[in-house]
C-alpha cells in the first residue's frame, strides 16, 4: 500500500470553550469564532490540495458542525460522514460545566493540570445530583451507542478515552484507510490526543505536554502498517498556531486581573 495521509482535527471553538468551562459530553454548538475556524480550516486544506473520501466525527454537535463547515469550504459536501460516540470528548465527570480558571484558583493550577492533562487520573464521577446529568443521559443520541446507557462512562482519564476509542479505530476507521480511503477525523481535543498517542507511541508522561488548539488540522503520513513515517504536523501559520496553543494552556491558570 502506498503511503496514505490522515488528517485529525479538533473541532472549532465551542460556546463553552469561549467561556473556559469543562464541556465534555454536554452538547454545544460552535461559537462565531469556531464557525470561522472551521471554515478557515477547510479553505486551508483545499489550498493544500487535500481531498477526502470519508469523514468520521463524534456524536456531539460541535464535532459534526465542524466537519460540515470544513467540507463546505472545500466544495466536498457530498463526502460521507460517519458518527460514533467513541470519538466523543473525554468525560470530565463532576467537573463538567465548571470554569477552569476558577477551579485553578480553588484547587491550584497543578491539580487542574493533572485533571486536564495526565494520562491515568480520572476526575470525580458525575452523579444524578449534577446539574447536567439528565441533560447528558436523557439525550436520545446515547440510545444509538453500542453500549446501554447505564454502561456509558461517568468519568474518564485519557487512558479510558483511548480504551473506548481503539476498537472503533481498529474495526472501522483503519480498514477504510487500508482500502486507500483518504480520511478526515473531526473530533475533540482529548480523543485526538489519545489517537495520536496510540499512533505515534507517545509515552504516558509526554502526552501531558501535547496541546491541540481548536480548528487546526493535524496531518499524518502513514505507512502500510498505519504507523507514521514522520512526526505529525499542525497545518497553518506557525505564529498563529503557537499563540493558539498558549491560549489553550493558559485556560487552566488563575486569571490575573488586568492593571
Amino acid at each position: 500500500m502506498a503511503k496514505c495521509k490522515l488528517v485529525l482535527l479538533r473541532h472549532g471553538e465551542g460556546a463553552w470553550n469561549k467561556e473556559n468551562r469543562f464541556c465534555s459530553w454536554v452538547d454545544q454548538k460552535l461559537s462565531c469564532a469556531g464557525v470561522k475556524e472551521a471554515q478557515d480550516c477547510g479553505k486551508l486544506l483545499k489550498e493544500l490540495g487535500y481531498e477526502f473520501d470519508l469523514v468520521f466525527t463524534s456524536i456531539l454537535s460541535r464535532s459534526i458542525q465542524t466537519a460540515w463547515l470544513v467540507l463546505g469550504a472545500m466544495s466536498q459536501e457530498w463526502v460521507p460522514v460517519e458518527k460514533s460516540w467513541r470519538l466523543n470528548e473525554r468525560h470530565y465527570g463532576a467537573l463538567i460545566g465548571l470554569n477552569r480558571a476558577e477551579m485553578a484558583l480553588n484547587h491550584g493550577e497543578e491539580q487542574v493540570k493533572i485533571w486536564r492533562r495526565s494520562y491515568g487520573v480520572m476526575p470525580p464521577p458525575i452523579d444524578q445530583s449534577h446539574p447536567y446529568f439528565l441533560e447528558i443521559y436523557n439525550d436520545r443520541r446515547y440510545e444509538t451507542c453500542d453500549l446501554p446507557k447505564d454502561k456509558l462512562p461517568r468519568t474518564e482519564s485519557l487512558k479510558e478515552v483511548l480504551d473506548r476509542l481503539l476498537p472503533y479505530w481498529e474495526e472501522v476507521i483503519a480498514p477504510e484507510i487500508r482500502k486507500g480511503k483518504r480520511v478526515l477525523i473531526s473530533a475533540h481535543g482529548n480523543s485526538t490526543r489519545a489517537l495520536l498517542k496510540h499512533l505515534e507511541g507517545i509515552s504516558d508522561e509526554e502526552i501531558s505536554s501535547l496541546t491541540l488548539p481548536t480548528g487546526v488540522p493535524v496531518a499524518l503520513e502513514l505507512d502500510e502498517n498505519l504507523r507514521p513515517t514522520k512526526p505529525h504536523k499542525l497545518l497553518g501559520n506557525e505564529e498563529a498556531i503557537q499563540a493558539a496553543i498558549k491560549r489553550v494552556e493558559d485556560q487552566g491558570k488563575v486569571l490575573v486581573p488586568a492593571k
